[in-house]
């Protein structure tokens, strides 16, 4: 055999090893996944309990994520805490499929791998060569990516969701593509889908063009460039964060679930306002800690019933 087509077919397989294991990692630590969801949408069904800050001053603590995730497993079991999790595996494989060929279609994949040269090694016009075809590619995996699967999103959200009033109207994935067709029409299964695409293209071009620029001018050694970017990354992803809460909320807001509509959820007429309702109530960040999770108490907001209509939800940071 060639050795330049056995390397690019171990290549292949060293891919598909490392997807399969990040498949696996996701589904491992899906019960976390769906905790952050009910939480991101607002739900507390563990009253907070008296605590104090860092800094001594008296608070209410909420569950942090292990005793969240406790708390489903009490109510459905362990099989329980994995709802929602296979229209999301389904959704990855078909996403990382379609999106690779679609970058392979349009030549972008083939460019990048025939440039074999080490940064070092390249002139400034070839680096920002470089930095441009891989930031096209880039946008255009990602953005077909989440278009090819955000009904399975919808479709996971929406399973997870249904803890919140019981119900079992998305218990398969045919049933709920039923289920979305019948209520929300196409448009339903891209409940969502705008604020998921600005923040991921946002934290894309924004660590891009951040680790491009350090690279260029300040970081010479190649250990410390990949901490750099995986710093640059995590940095952007926090700042970009509230996005991710506004795309759940959207992808239930109204649905036919007892979480996706009034006394639990306004309807909202679009991501703008649901992003401006949570932004007046401070909650563009719940979910965002998962350790240490307090009430930020809101009394602009507090005798607002179709908020907060029931003692055992909680509005926090």
């Amino acid at each position: 055999m060639d050795p330049a087509l056995e390397r690019d077919n171990q290549a292949v397989v060293n891919e598909w090893i490392r997807f399969g294991l990040r498949l696996g990692v996701s589904a491992a630590l899906h019960p976390f996944e769906y905790s952050k969801v009910l939480i991101q949408l607002g739900y507390e069904p563990i009253p907070p309990r008296p605590g104090k800050t860092l800094f001594g001053s008296p608070t209410l603590i909420l569950p942090n994520i292990f005793q969240y995730a406790g708390h489903i497993k009490k109510m459905d079991g362990f099989i329980g805490c994995y709802r929602g999790l296979a229209p999301k595996l389904v959704g990855s494989i078909v996403g990382s499929i379609c999106s690779e060929r679609i970058a392979d279609k349009l030549g972008l994949a083939v460019v990048i791998d025939e440039d074999t040269k080490d940064d070092a090694d390249l002139s400034d016009f070839e680096r920002f060569s470089k930095f441009q075809l891989e930031l096209k590619r880039d946008i255009i995996i990602h953005v077909s990516g989440i278009v090819i699967t955000h009904p399975f999103h919808v479709i996971s959200i929406r399973m997870m969701a249904q803890f919140i009033g019981r119900e079992t109207s998305y218990s398969s994935i045919l049933g709920s593509i039923g289920e979305i067709w019948r209520n929300d029409g196409i448009l339903g299964f891209f409940a969502g889908v705008m604020p998921k695409i600005f923040c991921d293209i946002a934290c894309l071009t924004l660590t891009s063009s951040t680790v491009y620029m350090a690279n260029k001018y300040l970081i010479r050694d190649k250990e410390s460039r990949q901490y750099f970017a995986s710093f640059t990354q995590f940095l952007f992803s926090c700042i970009l964060y509230p996005l991710q809460v506004v795309s759940t909320c959207m992808t239930v807001s109204g649905s036919n679930l007892s979480a996706g509509k009034p006394p639990f959820m306004p309807v909202y007429e679009g991501w703008v306002d649901c992003w401006n309702d949570l932004q007046a109530r401070g909650e563009l960040k719940r979910g965002s800690s998962l350790f240490w999770r307090s009430i930020r108490p809101n009394p602009a907001f507090a005798s607002r019933a179709s908020i907060a209509p029931m003692p055992t939800l909680a509005k926090y940071n």
